[in-house]
């Protein structure tokens, strides 16, 4: 396996990344995603009148929750000690969609974006699960890193 894929060992098999010798530092990651579904079902969303209950206060939830089982969801991920997680949805009307943004935040020996992807993913799963009575054909898309910041190799940003 080539050297850039931390993931795996020089026989090329699969480990979990040693990361005891890295520096604790504050670590930060952004991510996002988008559902876009019916104009109907998204009049249900937005007149919080889905029969589920208030669909973005659960999915919200739903997300933080889930970044907090990152490691127990993604085999070889640390476990991490989350310091913050926000979840901020935003409505269009125009699309019938609605953006998730995920931020996730520790002090540690490693990044926090698969959290903040796994937060930003949960969320939207559960927009879909509490409204697919009304619209299975609603489309997730667009999950991407927006931004991490901390550790050695410093900031990214889309």
């Amino acid at each position: 396996m080539t050297a850039d894929l931390t993931h795996f060992d020089a026989a090329g098999k699969a480990h979990m990344v040693d990361v005891s010798a890295k520096a604790e530092t504050h670590r930060r990651a952004v991510a996002h995603g988008r559902i876009t579904m019916l104009p109907a079902t998204f009049a249900k969303l937005a007149a919080g009148s889905a029969a589920k209950g208030d669909v973005l206060a659960i999915a919200r939830l739903a997300g933080i929750m889930g970044a907090k089982q990152t490691g127990s969801l993604i085999p070889l991920c640390h476990p991490i000690p989350l310091t913050r997680v926000t979840v901020e949805f935003v409505s269009d009307a125009a699309s019938s969609s609605v953006t998730c943004t995920a931020t996730a935040e520790t002090v540690g020996r490693t990044g926090v974006e698969m959290e903040a992807l796994t937060a930003a993913t949960i969320s939207l799963l559960t927009i879909y699960d509490m409204l697919k009575a009304v619209d299975r054909g609603m489309v997730i898309d667009a999950v991407k890193l927006l931004e991490k910041h901390g550790g050695k190799s410093g900031s990214w940003v889309v």
